[in-house]
């Protein structure tokens, strides 16, 4: 199937989505120390405003509007001034909040954060974290099994805040196979969720190797293939056909049964200060899937998603819009040769590991992806050349291509493992080869070393060449072969 991660992010809008979990509100208190307090040795913070956002499952929900999810959100709140708020701000951002249900015995939890010349200073929380009652049980699933029933996907996002008892889950039993829409579970116990029968699980690192009983190594080289390692042990565990594991700076791990792991890669950003992004992670994810995104693909738009408000402050959210402009890709686009040689010695003086590759690239398809994200694991920064318009037309023939230069340019540059896109006008990428003087040169399984024109050249400033197996029966040529077929009758 060809990929373009920008026609899924249009796709997103307008799929139902349940949202079962902890409501939280998260409050912001933002404002400015004057001077220290007389009463003790602390500072004074003048309050300029007061920020109130969903928080939680709540968060997720609001996530999920926000990229254009039509979300049933069920949970359950206080009868108190905190439940009050917290609807409020759900109906500020879309979020329908016709299915919570007012326990009067209960607090809505809350994280209230002081914010003090951009900085947080103080973190206190209220709320209760006891288990529900069992009215407030039968009430929450009779509404969570009726929604689960008219969703596209559902999400269960687990706080720890009382919500998912073990007369809850066990309702849900099977959760995963009774319904044809993915399930897509966030939690700290993802082990009290396998009798779900989930199609997904996000844990983060930390938490992927408590499920494997291990510690964590403190060397931070090598996170993704030590996960990757325990992947059947990890589904195992988790009940679950797919494991995203989120690395933070690291990017992600993508686990599932029948397929080789999949890495995504993170965008550089400034030092987050961001709370929740593990929430658009898994509203983009899910919403993805529920559009018939293959897993790598949904897995590149919520990384794509996370990148979006780790560079945000506070609880954030991700819209389509916000999805479409990164995936122009401006920031990865370099204009010639002259210009890549400069990119690539500010990396080089970082001490990263140049990887090169080209390509027509024409109708991106699972193939390509394989070959690229196996590419980018080879070293540290990922550049791919472009045959221009004119080179493919030359090398391929009349009808091609059938992507015009600037569409596959955007396509590739969405890819969270592509670092560069640099096109070519030459049936060889020779020049882009000697401005870029890669540590490694990798191509396709259908050359070998002798038939590389390029080898040589590589070879001579210093590179080495990598051949890697093209994944079986996926080729630009034998899509097109299948289209016209099914045009032709």
């Amino acid at each position: 199937m060809p990929i373009d991660l920008a026609q899924i992010a249009d796709a997103l809008p307008e799929r139902r989505v349940t949202v079962i979990g902890d409501a939280l509100l998260d409050v912001y208190l933002q404002g400015r120390v004057e001077r220290l307090c007389r009463e003790a040795p602390v500072p004074l913070v003048q309050i300029d405003a007061t920020q109130d956002l969903p928080g939680g499952a709540a968060n997720a929900a609001a996530n999920l509007a926000a990229l254009g999810g039509r979300v049933t959100f069920v949970s359950v709140i206080g009868e108190d001034a905190d439940g009050a708020r917290l609807r409020r701000a759900l109906r500020e951002r879309g979020v329908d909040d016709t299915s919570l249900i007012v326990d009067r015995a209960r607090r809505t939890p809350a994280k209230h954060r002081l914010v003090a010349d951009g900085q947080m200073v103080a973190r206190f929380d209220s709320g209760a974290r006891r288990a529900l009652a069992a009215d407030i049980e039968h009430a929450l699933l009779d509404r969570a099994l009726a929604a689960c029933a008219e969703a596209d996907v559902v999400v269960l996002s687990d706080y720890g805040y009382g919500v998912f008892t073990a007369t809850v889950l066990g309702a849900l039993a099977g959760l995963g196979g009774r319904f044809t829409a993915p399930v897509v579970v966030d939690s700290r116990r993802l082990t009290r969720f396998a009798v779900v029968a989930p199609t997904v699980v996000k844990p983060s690192y930390t938490q992927a190797l408590a499920l494997l009983e291990r510690t964590a190594d403190a060397a931070r080289g090598g996170r993704a293939e030590r996960i990757a390692a325990q992947s059947e042990r990890l589904l195992q565990r988790t009940g679950a056909r797919i494991a995203a594991v989120t690395l933070d700076t690291d990017g992600a791990i993508i686990l599932e049964h029948g397929r080789a792991p999949y890495r995504t890669y993170a965008r550089p950003a400034r030092a987050p200060r961001t709370t929740g992004g593990g929430d658009t992670y898994v509203a983009a994810l899910a919403l993805a899937l529920a559009s018939g995104a293959e897993t790598p693909e949904a897995a590149e738009i919520a990384s794509a998603a996370a990148a979006v408000v780790v560079g945000k402050d506070g609880t954030a959210v991700c819209s389509t819009a916000e999805l479409r402009a990164l995936f122009a890709g401006g920031e990865k686009r370099v204009p010639d040769a002259r210009a890549l040689a400069q990119r690539v010695e500010a990396e080089r003086a970082a001490g990263r590991r140049i990887v090169f590759t080209n390509g027509c690239f024409d109708i991106l398809h699972r193939g390509h992806v394989t070959l690229l994200n196996r590419a980018k694991g080879l070293g540290d920064v990922l550049i791919v050349g472009v045959n221009a318009d004119a080179s493919v037309a030359r090398l391929k023939g009349r009808g091609r291509p059938i992507n015009a230069l600037e569409d596959r340019l955007k396509v590739l540059a969405a890819l969270s493992y592509v670092d560069y896109v640099v096109a070519f006008d030459d049936d060889s990428p020779r020049e882009l080869i000697s401005a870029a003087r890669p540590d490694i040169y990798v191509k396709g399984g259908d050359y070998t070393r002798d038939t590389l024109p390029e080898a040589a050249l590589v070879e001579s400033l210093g590179g080495a060449v990598c051949i890697l197996p093209y994944v079986g029966d996926r080729s630009t040529s034998g899509i097109i072969e299948r289209i016209r077929r099914v045009v032709g009758g």
